[in-house]
């Protein structure tokens, strides 16, 4: 009887390749959830901060209008903001700086900011963007000034 409790006792001493290999697989598939979860997270706030310094910019532009009579230009640009451009017909009316943003800042993608005045989709009379995850202007996943961000 000692001798069938040794060979038993014996041979169960480690575990066999198949339930390592299942162990594995398990501590694999949780990793890869997890990874997966957390890219989506990163992405979706990446989303939110872009959107949020897109709408952040409504009240400086809308000063800058007020004061110059005009939305900077396209070729002014958001640095319109920060210091008076020179194709001001009336220099004196410039009142800013309007924001304390680093207007020239890229993207959470590492994009430039897309700035456009007259405006070709806004009532604004701008259109403000960035051209989101993938880098191409014109694509659903951009975050633009004259659509609504949730």
């Amino acid at each position: 009887m000692n001798r069938q409790y040794r060979r038993r006792s014996s041979r169960r001493k480690g575990m066999t390749l198949l339930e390592i290999m299942i162990v594995l697989f398990i501590m694999l598939s949780i990793a890869s959830m997890s990874i997966l979860a957390i890219n989506s997270t990163l992405t979706n706030a990446k989303k939110r901060e872009a959107g949020i310094f897109v709408h952040q910019l409504e009240g400086p532009l809308g000063s800058f209008n007020l004061n110059v009579g005009r939305y900077p230009t396209t070729d002014e640009g958001l640095a319109a903001l920060i210091s008076p451009p020179g194709t001001l017909p009336n220099p004196d009316k410039w009142e800013g700086p309007y924001t304390k943003n680093t207007v020239t800042d890229p993207d959470p993608w590492g994009n430039p900011y897309q700035y456009r005045s007259p405006s070709e989709n806004s009532q604004d009379g701008y259109d403000l963007w960035s051209m989101g995850p993938d880098g191409a202007s014109g694509t659903d996943d951009d975050i633009c000034s004259w659509k609504s961000t949730k």
